[in-house]
């Protein structure tokens, strides 16, 4: 960051019930961390020395337990933010990074402990990907396959890795893209917070440029929307608000299966270097480890958009899956959370395969 220049930010979020739910799960969250406040509402606001925040979480369970579920996380983790990291003498990339971590693994205990005590609910779970902008550069969460795209320009770059069944497959070379977003498995998450006692949190992070957006979604958007339209609609209009009426209208138009919510930010000001077409984007893992010195420069470089995944330090929590609750069920949920092992990952490889041959 450009040391005493200001960063702004524009932001606007819709959220729509979809065509075939009788409810909405999904929450979104805007909020300035500097100043303690939820911006919900959206509109403009500099980003100040604590930041701002801004989460998308796509409840699971059905009946009231997904909105129950996504609604507690948002607040818990603006609770934890806007408290514990606003009290940190310290301000710099990699304590708010951990603030960040913190603050999803925290919910998930809320979450859990909540459905322990309350049979009506148990079962209750959520997506959560919770971004934080800090100075020059975004900082990503990750629990789920709700998505993170930065807009830059006019290309869509995706920022999240959806921790899914279809994405270990397409990460193993077992399955491309387009027939992992063909398949009917494609709901399989392997992670959500609340059904498990522990979660593993993935922690990205991206440098600013002037003039990029982000875009974060629920899978309703993106079961129905491509990345080239998300791009499109960014490219067509400044008018963030039509942006999200736009794509929500698009997934509308395909069926709506499922609840959307898009939150929309563009970025400008002084405190970020000017676009630049070798600019890289795309998923990059945020090194815990590496202490950011000066705050003029960004602590790693950035992968290209489609990288080789880094090995992860330790598989998904395993639990008997797959798990689809009776309330799910019943509400025609089509997400089903499942942490597979890596057995059973590849008897579906050979299952694939032999089922290709044949």
């Amino acid at each position: 960051m450009i040391r005493d220049r200001p960063v702004s930010v524009m932001v606007r979020a819709r959220s729509d019930q979809g065509k075939t739910r009788d409810h909405n799960e999904d929450t979104f969250l805007i909020a300035d961390l500097t100043e303690g406040k939820d911006l919900s509402r959206g509109g403009p606001h500099r980003v100040g020395e604590r930041g701002s925040v801004f989460l998308v979480a796509d409840g699971m369970g059905g009946a009231a337990a997904g909105e129950l579920a996504s609604s507690m996380a948002a607040e818990f983790i603006f609770n934890h933010l806007a408290d514990r990291w606003r009290n940190d003498q310290a301000k710099n990339a990699e304590r708010f990074a951990s603030h960040l971590r913190a603050a999803v693994e925290e919910a998930n205990d809320h979450l859990y402990s909540y459905a322990a005590e309350h049979p009506d609910v148990r079962g209750m779970g959520t997506t959560a990907t919770v971004v934080g902008v800090l100075q020059n550069a975004l900082f990503l969460a990750q629990v789920g396959d709700s998505r993170g795209y930065l807009i830059r320009n006019g290309i869509a770059y995706q920022l999240t890795k959806d921790q899914s069944l279809m994405q270990r497959l397409v990460d193993a070379g077992e399955l491309t893209e387009e027939e992992a977003a063909n398949s009917e498995r494609r709901n399989i998450i392997l992670q959500a917070l609340g059904p498990d006692p522990t979660v593993r949190v993935d922690l990205t992070w991206q440098e600013l440029r002037r003039g990029d957006t982000l875009v974060i979604c629920s899978d309703g958007l993106t079961g129905q929307v491509r990345r080239e339209e998300i791009a499109a609609a960014v490219r067509e209009t400044q008018d963030l608000d039509r942006v999200c009426e736009h794509l929500i209208g698009l997934a509308n138009e395909r069926g709506g299966p499922d609840n959307i919510t898009v939150v929309a930010a563009r970025f400008d000001g002084p405190g970020l270097r000017p676009d630049s077409p070798s600019g890289e984007v795309g998923y990059q893992a945020f090194p815990d480890s590496q202490e950011s010195e000066d705050e003029d420069d960004p602590p790693v470089v950035a992968k290209p958009e489609v990288p080789t995944p880094a090995p992860e330090p330790s598989p998904p929590p395993p639990v008997t899956g797959p798990v689809t609750t009776p309330e799910a069920r019943r509400s025609g949920s089509p997400r089903t959370l499942a942490v597979i092992t890596v057995g059973i990952l590849l008897l579906l490889a050979v299952l694939y395969f032999v089922m290709q041959a044949s």
